[in-house]
């Protein structure tokens, strides 16, 4: 084996990120609290730099690296520039907040590059083990950022509850990898896809391995009944965390799901797609009607999280045909949800803690540009036209109307109905209720900057979805 066998230009971007995560974790060893802000720097030049380097070595068609356990192609590219894209927004947003809250420190930005890092490998996996060496770098990062804040009880908890539901579906998902070896003695996507085509795998043993799979998939998607870590963690967290555990890593298990189980049970489709269809049904309706019930915004956010999820698992009912909607929704979902947080973020100070529905009452009178923004954020997710949301959800709903879903399609429009009710309320809270309180608003410049463009594309590509979309099936045609 040599270095020309490993092939590893396609993963050039994984290098130079790990590279330079590295430089990032040791010299912040010899940065002060006071020039903290060097780390910042470094950490959004680190992305910078990582996006450039995907750009460089873009290349149409799938590549194979690493004797097959890695592949550069479509889905991978767009995919992975989103997430470079979502995380420099997110740091720029999250700046003025974790100084007010005193968790400005390296370990946020060095657990949020090995973080990236992780969501990188697992979107550009083509072999179980890679799958699952990405997902775990990805999960461990995010335990330990739940509970960066250490005099946090709630924090403590939060994080606890993750790890030890993680880790038990971390071993569901070995399980199943297991029995998937054992039945097509490979664990490379495109083998287990061949074995299964061909009959040749043990039918039974394919199908349990399958379903252990299929719950730690619905468990990284938090879809019901795997969703019980969601609210308790988004609410635990602090809002700077929960915007990066709501935006990027929702991608990451998306397109996880997207390889594992249409690159490498594509052709068992018929097991998997009834299950997935009870795991929408079951968090659509959980999902909506618990958020009803929230007063904490956060915790409105994660459960409505868990409904969308159900949106993108009706995707996965149509297969590689609905691998599109599913990839369109998932980025959707990712820019709405990190411009709610932000908004949160800039609205939070050192006085108040910007996360209960009613800290928004008279925010139109107290800043009205921030009410604007987050009234587009919340009639996106309502899925109300023109915004970006509405034809995430069209279509979804058009492609089960393809297939001839029918019964789930309207299912999913009344359960976006039922939904639109408590994105509403906050809408109402900020225009017509009067403010609780006069805290000025943040004066950092930069995150109001990104916000407006972050909630500038929910309009731009909600006017013009076609051009996403056209990325989206661009993206995949070389993949599935």
């Amino acid at each position: 084996m040599n270095l020309i066998d490993l092939n590893l230009m396609p993963a050039m971007p994984e290098i130079v990120l790990f590279a330079l995560l590295i430089a990032v974790l040791l010299a912040d060893l010899w940065i002060s609290d006071e020039n903290r802000y060097l780390t910042h720097l470094m950490s959004l030049g680190t992305v910078i730099i990582v996006a450039v380097t995907q750009l460089a070595v873009w290349e149409q068609g799938s590549t194979l690296a690493f004797h097959g356990m890695y592949i550069a192609d479509g889905m991978s590219r767009l995919s992975k520039l989103v997430l470079y894209g979502l995380t420099f927004g997110l740091f720029i947003y999250s700046k003025p907040y974790n100084q007010a809250r005193g968790i400005f420190k390296g370990e946020f930005y060095t657990l949020s590059l090995f973080a990236l890092l992780g969501m990188s490998v697992m979107v550009s996996a083509a072999h179980f083990l890679t799958a699952y060496i990405g997902l775990e770098l990805l999960s461990l990062s995010l335990y330990a950022m739940i509970a960066l804040r250490r005099d946090s009880g709630r924090s403590a908890e939060a994080a606890l509850k993750y790890f030890v539901l993680g880790a038990l579906a971390s071993g569901l998902l070995l399980y199943g990898i297991s029995m998937v070896y054992g039945a097509t003695g490979s664990l490379e996507f495109a083998t287990v896809l061949a074995s299964s085509y061909s009959e040749l795998a043990n039918e039974w043993l394919l199908k349990l391995g399958l379903v252990f799979i299929v719950v730690a998939v619905a468990f990284k998607l938090g879809a019901v009944p795997f969703h019980m870590w969601v609210p308790d963690v988004y609410h635990g967290a602090p809002t700077s965390v929960a915007a990066f555990i709501g935006t990027a890593p929702k991608i990451a298990a998306v397109m996880f799901a997207f390889r594992i189980l249409l690159t490498g049970f594509g052709e068992v489709h018929q097991y998997w797609a009834p299950m997935f269809a009870v795991l929408a049904v079951a968090s659509l309706v959980v999902g909506n009607l618990a958020a009803i019930m929230q007063t904490n915004i956060k915790r409105m956010l994660a459960y409505s999280t868990v409904s969308h999820m159900g949106f993108i698992l009706l995707a996965f009912m149509a297969g590689s045909i609905g691998a599109t909607a599913g990839l369109y929704y998932a980025i959707t979902y990712a820019l709405m949800a990190a411009a709610g947080f932000g908004i949160l973020m800039v609205l939070s100070n050192d006085n108040i803690e910007c996360e209960e529905i009613k800290d928004l009452a008279g925010l139109n009178q107290r800043h009205a540009w921030f009410a604007l923004l987050m009234l587009l954020v919340m009639f996106s997710m309502a899925g109300i036209p023109p915004l970006m949301g509405f034809y995430a959800k069209f279509g979804v709903i058009m492609v089960l109307l393809k297939f001839h879903h029918v019964w789930l399609s309207v299912f999913a429009v009344v359960m976006s109905l039922i939904g639109a009710f408590y994105y509403l309320r906050v809408v109402k809270v900020m225009y017509f209720d009067e403010p609780t309180h006069d805290q000025p608003v943040g004066s950092n410049y930069a995150a109001k900057f990104f916000l407006s463009v972050n909630a500038f594309l929910l309009v731009l590509w909600g006017v013009m979805p076609q051009t996403m979309i056209d990325w989206c099936a661009r993206a995949l045609e070389n993949t599935l």
